[in-house]
């Protein structure tokens, strides 16, 4: 199944998309940081039944391997979610441009992260079709234009949060290599939401958004469950399930499905049409990630 990793990335990424774009704007009246945390809560109930019997494999973690689940649960699951959630809440959902944008900064992050890090060494060819897709990405969603930040909008605040994001989520890949040195991607991923839920709890009482608690509409409980459901316990197990066999590298690369599909149901969601140049982006984008997986299988 080794070959067909970046695969089970790829869907985990889409999924993703289909969260930013289809579900999560029914939420954006909620606060932040009860989202996330509610949203943690359902996916670490709902794993449970599936981890159960790879709960032995908790004694074979060690001090590093904790620290690491922290971190994924701080940096993914908390502060990266809170993070691109907010930015899109700043733009309201409609021009997603900038956003999207800065998550496709990832991998330069997840890069330089894995480099550092997890001394992963990286070929030649990577770093073309890397920076390619990078360049494919860009075309996508500005075209040939230059993105507008000017103080006077509220796309530079979108942006910061969307680059926060991106550090946020880069690091959790790096570290989500590592915490899954020792465990099975089934105990791993549940390990991840609860860690997350807990961080959660600490960040909702110190905001003091419980409150909202009770404004939450029964439609919005509904998303909550479709959200818990697709974009989080299943889109974490496939890309835990990849993740175990490709680097943190590649894996960054195959993230950007995530964009691609928040691009496309922007057109089919919300009609927004892509130009001439653009769909060129795209052609350059999905061809650039696929030949990433033609590369050498271990640096």
């Amino acid at each position: 199944m080794k070959k067909y990793a970046p695969l089970f990335v790829i869907s985990a990424a889409t999924l993703w998309g289909i969260d930013a774009i289809v579900l999560r704007p029914s939420l954006y009246t909620l606060p932040v940081s009860l989202v996330v945390l509610i949203e943690s809560a359902l996916a670490a109930f709902f794993l449970l039944p599936f981890s159960r019997k790879h709960f032995a494999e908790v004694k074979n973690l060690e001090a590093k391997d904790w620290l690491s689940f922290l971190g994924v649960g701080f940096f993914g699951g908390a502060i990266g979610t809170m993070a691109i959630t907010k930015a899109l809440f700043f733009v309201g959902f409609v021009n997603l441009s900038i956003v999207i944008f800065i998550q496709k900064l990832q991998p330069v992050f997840a890069i330089s992260l894995a480099a550092i890090f997890l001394k992963e060494r990286l070929s030649k060819d990577f770093f073309l079709w890397a920076g390619l897709a990078i360049f494919g990405a860009y075309l996508m969603t500005f075209g040939f234009n230059l993105p507008n930040t000017s103080p006077e909008h509220a796309n530079w605040q979108a942006a910061l949060f969307a680059l926060i994001a991106a550090v946020s989520f880069s690091a959790s890949t790096v570290l989500s290599k590592r915490a899954l040195k020792n465990v099975s991607y089934q105990l791993g991923t549940n390990l991840r939401f609860i860690l997350t839920f807990i961080v959660m709890i600490l960040f909702v009482l110190s905001l003091g958004d419980f409150h909202a608690v009770g404004s939450i509409s029964e439609t919005q409980m509904g998303i909550f469950l479709l959200i818990a459901l697709s974009s989080g316990v299943l889109s974490i197990f496939l890309y835990y399930y990849g993740l175990k066999s490709i680097t943190a590298s590649r894996a960054s690369i195959y993230e950007l499905a995530f964009p691609l599909a928040s691009v496309i149901l922007e057109y089919f969601v919300h009609g927004k049409f892509l130009g001439f140049v653009q769909w060129i982006g795209v052609a350059i984008l999905i061809f650039s990630i696929f030949r990433v997986t033609k590369t050498a299988v271990s640096y």
